[in-house]
């Protein structure tokens, strides 16, 4: 009977505990979890072994009560027809096999009365049985119960903390993505294209503000003026040979002492 309570007791104990107190107190939740889901797995064996034991007791003892309550009714069978034989032989004036069957009567009597005595015996103890399996029952199930939750409770604690791994993880890649994906060199080299670009077209600014960029514009225009007044004066009926070609140049002739004649 010990055991049974020490057994109903801890029944009682774990299925009032409260997991989400336990979790706030764990200094790591997961292995707490883990070894509560443990803890109950293995009392919830011994509470069924121990519930089994109960159930076979309170079994046998109903079967013996009822196994009395027949015999009650068998002895007072037995005793009534005993009584009967008695009183048809008192009536023959047998009074011999009258007197032996009123004492089989009472022997019957006797027997129903402590069949009677053990069923008043037994009513308490099956009653008590009865109560305490109810309460090993009530107690599994809440367990059963309780256990879910725990598994549950660890499962999801578990996939949360994958989650978060998970996300630390990306987090990580992300801040490294500069350094490791090729498109930031790509990133790079184009702004280095840019600023070189850039550079160009200053340069190219400046060098037309230039005094040598400034001639050079006007020795061009004087070249486009000098075209359209040949233009016009090949219009207007000059030779091109003359609007054109320039005055030949007569070489200077040096004049040479004759060799005097003999």
């Amino acid at each position: 009977m010990a055991q049974k309570q020490s057994i109903l007791g801890r029944i009682a104990q774990l299925a009032k505990a409260n997991i989400n107190s336990l979790i706030d107190r764990a200094e790591d939740p997961q292995k707490m979890l883990d070894q509560l889901v443990r803890d109950y797995t293995n009392n919830i064996v011994d509470a069924e072994q121990a519930i089994a034991q109960t159930v076979g007791n309170l079994r046998l003892a109903e079967q013996d009560y009822n196994e009395d309550v027949a015999a009650i009714q068998e002895w007072g069978s037995k005793a009534q027809a005993a009584s009967t034989m008695a009183e048809q032989y008192r009536a023959k004036g047998d009074t011999l096999n009258a007197d032996k069957f009123d004492n089989l009567a009472k022997v019957a009597l006797r027997k129903q009365m402590d069949a009677e005595s053990e069923v008043k015996q037994e009513q308490p103890m099956i009653e008590s049985q009865r109560v305490t399996v109810d309460k090993l029952k009530s107690g599994l199930a809440m367990m059963k119960d309780k256990l879910g939750e725990l598994k549950s409770k660890r499962d999801s604690l578990v996939a949360r903390q994958k989650s978060a791994e998970a996300q630390v993880q990306v987090q990580s890649s992300l801040n490294s993505i500069n350094v490791l994906d090729p498109t930031s060199e790509i990133s790079r080299f184009e702004d280095t294209v840019r600023r070189q670009e850039a550079q160009a077209i200053g340069q190219a600014e400046i060098a037309a503000s230039s005094f040598d960029s400034q001639f050079a514009q006007l020795a061009s225009a004087g070249d486009d003026i000098e075209i359209e007044a040949r233009l016009a004066a090949l219009k207007g009926g000059a030779s091109p040979a003359a609007a054109i070609a320039p005055t030949p140049v007569t070489p200077a002739i040096e004049a040479t002492a004759a060799p005097a004649q003999a």
